[in-house]
């Protein structure tokens, strides 16, 4: 092998030999944006070559701050410490070609690889062809990448739409892969609801998870569109015990008895589907079922201290389940009201349910009638939604005197697969049946 052909199996710059100077090498994507969008290169072009723009003194280089590793076994962003900042989008497959798709999802984990990693996305923000668009959109230039992490999931109408098996994937659909029942109460927007892929971005810094979700909308462009998606801050879960428990938008704390992401144990009971549960492709993999939850805080607000402690439960201050003095102390479910949250959602009362929660709050704006647009995404993962999330929600739609301040407007359900466990390998092989 030459040493150029190394070089650039290394993802390296060529070399002129003439001078050592690297070597613009001319990215697949960026000839597709010259014949795609026509662009007129006589008046640059001498030759038969093309004016190529000067390279800065410094390329994007990654950053060793805040690097959560992307290869494992698991897929990062699910039992991972839980970041400040979400960016979540559901996206619809709009291409009808399984190779394409396959395409995308190819591109999709080599740019994730690279994002989380602090760097940029193929050739760069800068430095490339002046004539073509860069293959990255630039807005994180210098960030670190602030513990970034992409987790991807498939929705049912991947599998199968109107009763047409798109991808000639309908065979391979988990069985825990469930459209999710109507739970009463739920005022679901199909505009927010559903999707056929999601990729939930989770970082400390905004403008990392927003760069992360445009990068990808960008690169799928024609072959997938974005759904709908959700903007979160302020976690209202941990899945770090030691840490500070955060607070929800109604002032408590919330996810005090969450699956802690150090508990092997407990995740592999209720989070990761193992062999024998169903598809071989999913072992290893989650479950995750995303809400987005209205919270009518003007009520809340006008709400007695004491009657939302019996809401939920626990105190507002420190966080005690009634009757108790600290946030962790075991909590006695029957000296809670019966139509308390903590008492119809605990595991004692679901038969031992538990799901792992990474939920964030959210405001977008006003609903038009001078009340904030305002409350929970909820992200939920599980084993098996069917034996998680299911009945859980359905005790607390019934019964939870916590339903007359919020409202289920928005809803997915999406199996999350396994980790990828090193580079050259994509997200979704298993499930397509490459063995490569």
């Amino acid at each position: 092998m030459s040493d150029t052909a190394d070089t650039e199996q290394r993802g390296e710059a060529p070399v002129d030999e003439a001078d050592g100077a690297p070597r613009r090498r001319v990215s697949r994507r960026s000839l597709l944006g010259w014949t795609g969008a026509g662009v007129a290169l006589g008046a640059g072009a001498v030759g038969g070559g093309v004016a190529v723009a000067s390279l800065p003194e410094q390329r994007s280089q990654p950053s060793s701050g805040g690097e959560i590793a992307f290869y494992g076994p698991h897929q990062a962003g699910i039992s991972t410490p839980v970041q400040d900042r979400l960016h979540f989008a559901a996206f619809d497959v709009t291409t009808d070609s399984r190779d394409e798709l396959i395409g995308v999802l190819k591109e999709w984990t080599a740019a994730a690889a690279a994002m989380t990693a602090g760097r940029d996305v193929g050739e760069g923000a800068v430095g490339g062809l002046a004539e073509a668009p860069p293959d990255d959109t630039g807005e994180a230039l210098g960030l670190p990448p602030s513990r970034l992490t992409l987790t991807i999931g498939f929705g049912p109408t991947l599998f199968e739409k109107d009763g047409k098996d798109r991808f000639g994937l309908a065979k391979r659909r988990p069985e825990a892969l469930v459209e999710l029942p109507a739970f009463p109460g739920d005022k679901l927007d199909p505009a927010r609801s559903g999707g056929d892929i999601c990729v939930q971005a989770c970082a400390d810094d905004p403008q990392v998870a927003v760069h992360a979700i445009r990068n990808l909308a960008r690169i799928g462009f024609g072959k997938v569109a974005v759904r709908w998606s959700q903007l979160g801050f302020g976690k209202t879960s941990s899945t770090t015990p030691d840490a500070q428990t955060p607070r929800n938008l109604m002032g408590f704390k919330d996810g005090t008895h969450n699956v802690a992401g150090t508990d092997t144990a407990a995740l592999d009971k209720h989070v990761w589907a193992a062999p024998g549960d169903g598809q071989d492709w999913m072992t290893g993999g989650s479950y995750l079922v995303a809400r987005r939850i209205r919270m009518h805080i003007e009520t809340w607000d006008r709400t007695p201290l004491k009657e939302q402690e019996d809401i939920f439960g626990r105190d507002k201050g420190e966080g005690a389940p009634v009757g108790k003095r600290k946030e962790r102390d075991e909590p006695n479910l029957k000296a809670m009201l019966p139509t308390a949250h903590v008492r119809l959602a605990h595991p004692d009362s679901n038969g031992g349910a538990m799901i792992l929660r990474r939920g964030y709050s959210f405001t977008d704006g006003t609903d038009g009638l001078g009340r904030l647009e305002a409350g929970l995404f909820f992200l939920a993962y599980q084993r098996d939604v069917r034996k998680g999330f299911v009945p859980v929600q359905k005790r607390l739609a019934a019964n939870d005197a916590l339903n007359e301040y919020i409202q289920h407007v928005g809803s997915a359900v999406f199996a999350c697969p396994p980790g990828v466990r090193k580079s050259g390998e994509w997200w979704g092989q298993a499930l397509f049946g490459d063995k490569r």
